[in-house]
C-alpha cells in the first residue's frame, strides 16, 4: 500500500516520516562502527580457543550399576521384626530364670519394656511365642551343628568330633538357651511342644552321629562294636549333661561332657580317637 503525506503527495517507501521513530539495529550499528581485529589478534583467539580446557561438568551418578542396586528397605518390617526378636530374647531370659508355670504375656511386655498389645499383635497367644521361642532355639542349634559337623571336606572322625563340640560349646555359649530347652522338655504342659519342634531335630543328630559310627566301624575294620549302644550312650550323655548344668550352673565351664564322650569312642575305636 502506497503511503501519502498531508498535502496528499505520495511518500517514497524508503523516506520516513520525521514524527516517526527511527529504529537502530544495535547488532548491525556495533560491527559498522568497530574496527576489524588485525590478524595477528585473530591467530591469538583461535589458539586460546583450541588449547581451551572444557567445562568440567558434574555427573550426578548412582553407587553401583543399575542391575546391582540394593532394593529399598522396608524400614516398618525391619522394626517389626527388631521388636518380634526383643520379645523372644526376653521370653527366653524368663523362661530360663523363672520357668514356665507364672510366666504371662504382662510380664514378658514389662520385661522387654513394651505394652501388653504389641506381645499379642506378633504372638496372638502365650502358645504362639513359646512355639517361636523353641523354633528360634532349635534354629541356633542347628546352625552350630551344620558348621561343625556338615562343614565340606570332613571325615567322619572329624564330624563326629564336631557333634561332641557342637553339644559342649553350645552349653557354654548359651547356658540359658539350654535352660530352655530342659525347662520345655521337663514341664508336662510345654512337652508337647517341644515334641513337635525339638524332638524331631534330636533325632535327626542322633540318626546322623548313628551313620558316622557306622562308617568309623566299617572303615575301621572293627568288629563287635554295638552301634545302636553306642549312639543313644552319647545322646544320653549330651541331654544328661545339659540337664545338669541347668541344675548346677558352676559345672558349665568344666571338659567333663568332651572327656566323657571321648573316652566311649575311644573304646570303641582306640585307633580312631584319644584321650586327652
Amino acid at each position: 500500500m502506497k503511503r501519502r503525506g498531508a498535502n496528499g503527495m505520495e511518500i517514497p517507501g524508503d523516506v520516513r516520516r520525521s514524527d516517526e521513530p527511527r529504529v537502530i539495529c544495535r547488532s548491525k550499528l556495533m560491527r559498522r562502527d568497530m574496527p576489524a581485529a588485525s590478524p595477528k589478534v585473530l591467530t591469538k583467539m583461535a589458539q586460546r580457543k583450541a588449547t581451551a580446557k572444557p567445562e568440567k561438568r558434574k555427573v550426578v551418578t548412582t553407587k553401583g550399576a543399575a542391575n546391582d542396586a540394593a532394593p529399598p528397605k522396608d524400614r516398618r518390617r525391619e522394626r517389626g521384626e527388631a521388636s518380634v526378636q526383643r520379645i523372644i530374647d526376653a521370653t527366653i531370659e524368663l523362661i530360663a530364670e523363672e520357668g514356665l508355670a507364672s510366666l504371662t504375656m504382662q510380664r514378658i511386655a514389662e520385661h522387654v519394656g513394651s505394652s501388653n498389645a504389641l506381645v499379642v499383635f506378633h504372638f496372638r497367644s502365650k502358645e504362639n511365642l513359646f512355639r517361636a521361642v523353641l523354633q528360634y532355639l532349635s534354629d541356633q542349634y542347628d546352625a552350630l551343628w551344620i558348621s561343625l559337623v556338615r562343614a565340606p571336606g570332613l571325615s567322619p572322625v572329624e564330624r563326629l568330633l564336631g557333634a561332641v563340640d557342637c553339644a559342649q560349646r553350645f552349653a557354654r555359649q548359651h547356658p540359658q538357651w539350654v535352660s530352655v530347652f530342659v525347662v520345655f522338655s521337663s514341664d508336662r504342659k510345654s512337652m508337647q511342644i517341644y515334641n513337635e519342634i525339638g524332638l524331631p531335630s534330636d533325632l535327626a543328630y542322633t540318626a546322623e552321629a548313628r551313620e558316622l559310627l557306622v562308617e568309623i566301624s566299617r572303615s575301621g575294620g572293627y568288629a563287635g562294636v554295638d552301634i545302636n549302644t553306642l549312639s543313644e550312650s552319647l545322646n544320653y550323655l549330651v541331654h544328661g549333661a545339659w540337664y545338669w548344668d541347668h541344675l548346677n550352673p558352676s559345672s558349665r565351664d568344666t571338659n567333663v561332657l568332651r572327656k566323657t564322650m571321648l573316652l566311649l569312642l575311644h573304646q570303641a575305636f582306640p585307633r580312631h580317637f584319644e584321650l586327652g
